[in-house]
């Protein structure tokens, strides 16, 4: 499983393409108080629900608010047999927030 950090997503996330998507495993409560502009909230423990209409993208970034569920869920997610999962495992909302990094 590939592992980066809350500030390589940001540094990528300008030259994100169409089939790239952000997920955001939070609750839908820590999602709809603030998130990273274009992401799809999917609560980390139902992550796997969706794990077919993941498998479309060319890239799916799974983060959480510091690693620990981004991490669970992006196992989980290789686990149902998906090849293209990049964890943001170090840093999350709380770090995003704290740089000043816009949300919506």
């Amino acid at each position: 499983m590939d592992i980066i950090s809350i500030d390589d997503l940001h540094d990528k996330i300008d030259g994100l393409g169409e089939n790239e998507l952000i997920l955001d495993v939070r609750s839908p409560g820590e999602f709809g108080s603030g998130h990273i502009k274009g992401a799809r909230n999917q609560d980390h423990e139902s992550v796997t629900d969706i794990a077919n209409e993941l498998k479309g993208h060319d890239t799916v970034y799974v983060h959480c608010k510091m690693g620990g569920r981004a991490k669970m869920a992006s196992q989980a997610l290789e686990n149902a047999g998906l090849t293209n999962i990049v964890c943001v495992g170090n840093g999350g909302m709380e770090r995003w927030g704290q740089m000043g990094w816009p949300v919506e």
